[in-house]
């Protein structure tokens, strides 16, 4: 793995435990929170998505970054 994977791979992990916490933030809150750059918070979100792990919802130049419901879990736009 190189050093970007595993930058990548540790804010995800990092990412996941937040909103475990908090159950929602936005895009902006969680680079802020777990100071990340832009490009490492915008690739762990598209890779937690692509999981659906995470939940996306346009907010303005931000985004509204959840924890899936259960059944919304099962629905995957793409």
């Amino acid at each position: 793995m190189n050093p970007l994977q595993e930058t990548i791979q540790a804010a995800c992990g990092r990412m996941m435990e937040y909103l475990q916490e908090k159950k929602a933030a936005t895009s902006w809150q969680l680079k802020l929170a777990l100071h990340l750059s832009s490009s490492v918070l915008y690739l762990c979100l598209g890779a937690l998505y692509s999981q659906g792990k995470i939940s996306l919802e346009a907010d303005g130049i931000n985004y509204k970054v959840s924890l899936p419901s259960p059944d919304a879990s099962q629905q995957n736009p793409f």
